[in-house]
């Protein structure tokens, strides 16, 4: 059962000279795995994240650093959550988010389903 859907659309030259202006940015936003990426992959991370809280209600609280997106050549984009997204995964019943990143021509694109349990189910 598709639990929530989520969508970010990232402008890649905005987002960089936004991480030049505030140097602590990358650092507040990005886990150790994430910070050594190229900018149009950190604008993909940024719009994933983004899209991670929409798809699971977009509530306060929600920490940059609880949630790492990686990706192995040839696989698709893979969450890792902890903390503060995976307590809201487990609290709407979220058994595995589904994500797609994309940028091309300086935008950088991420969509998130959120897969749960049927309510009442067990399985």
């Amino acid at each position: 059962m598709i639990v929530g859907v989520g969508t970010d659309v990232v402008d890649v030259a905005r987002f960089l000279a936004q991480l030049e202006r505030s140097p602590g940015l990358r650092e507040r936003l990005f886990t150790d795995a994430e910070r050594h990426l190229s900018p149009a992959s950190l604008a993909a991370r940024f719009a994933a994240k983004e899209a991670i809280a929409k798809a699971l209600g977009a509530p306060g609280g929600l920490r940059w650093h609880d949630c790492t997106v990686t990706r192995e050549p040839g696989a698709a984009p893979r969450v890792h959550a902890r903390g503060t997204v995976a307590a809201r995964m487990a609290e709407l019943g979220v058994t595995r988010l589904h994500l797609s990143l994309s940028h091309d021509a300086g935008i950088a694109a991420a969509t998130c389903v959120a897969e749960g349990r049927e309510p009442g189910s067990t399985a």
